[in-house]
């Protein structure tokens, strides 16, 4: 009687084990996939903060009468800057929430900034104005690709931890908790409205920030070749 007992249970454990094994690799490989993909968001976040001081001192020297906008933006880049989130936070829903919320105050002040730069025709013109917007709409684009990235692989580590038999390795050998994706908001990561054809000349040589803009002006010489 004992034998048998031993023996099912024997049985038990190699089939636990077996089924388990389906998970062992495929729960921390989603696991880093989605991790990977957090520090690409950062990275971006990081890329538009890093042009927030050049901007300000340009828009601030030719335009010294919007004080008030520049400080906002100042200071919504220094809310953000203190608001970090690690790799272990991102099961957290309330850090993550607060994060994007600071991040989207950020870009929200910015494009109040470029919306009172339209009032002051002789800064639009200025070469390194110009080579800032080209280089603030591309971080713009990266932000948004990344975001998306990351849930992408926040769902795929997520249904991964709840799907027969990975769930088994994630709860009995990582104790894994899913991870929090940010939420779509309207408008919440659009990249700034950037009229190149207000630039003036400076802007002429700056390569298109997005591959959109490159499209369309490929398309456009294209039927006007074919009209000729």
């Amino acid at each position: 009687m004992a034998f048998r007992t031993l023996f099912r249970s024997i049985l038990l454990a190699l089939g636990l084990v077996s089924l388990t094994a389906c998970g062992i690799n495929s729960v921390p490989t989603a696991e880093e996939n989605a991790k990977a993909r957090w520090a690409d968001v950062q990275s971006a976040y990081q890329r538009r903060a890093d042009l927030i001081p050049n901007l300000v001192q340009v828009v601030g020297a030719a335009a010294s009468s919007e004080q008030q906008i520049l400080t906002q933006v100042v200071q919504a880049r220094a809310s953000a800057s203190q608001v970090q989130l690690t790799t272990d936070d991102l099961n957290d829903p309330a850090k993550v929430q607060q994060f994007d919320q600071a991040q989207s105050q950020l870009g929200g002040a910015l494009s109040r900034l470029l919306v009172t730069v339209e009032k002051y025709p002789e800064l639009k013109s200025q070469a390194r104005f110009a080579d800032l917007m080209t280089q603030l709409e591309g971080s713009e684009n990266r932000i948004e690709v990344a975001r998306n990235r990351y849930n992408e692989a926040v769902q795929e580590y997520n249904t991964t931890i709840r799907t027969f038999p990975a769930t088994i390795a994630a709860n009995v050998i990582y104790g894994a908790k899913p991870m929090q994706g940010f939420e779509a908001k309207a408008g919440a990561e659009d990249a700034p409205e950037v009229n190149f054809d207000d630039l003036g000349a400076a802007n002429t040589t700056t390569a298109p920030a997005n591959d959109n803009a490159a499209t369309a002006a490929d398309q456009t010489g294209a039927a006007t070749g074919t009209d000729n």
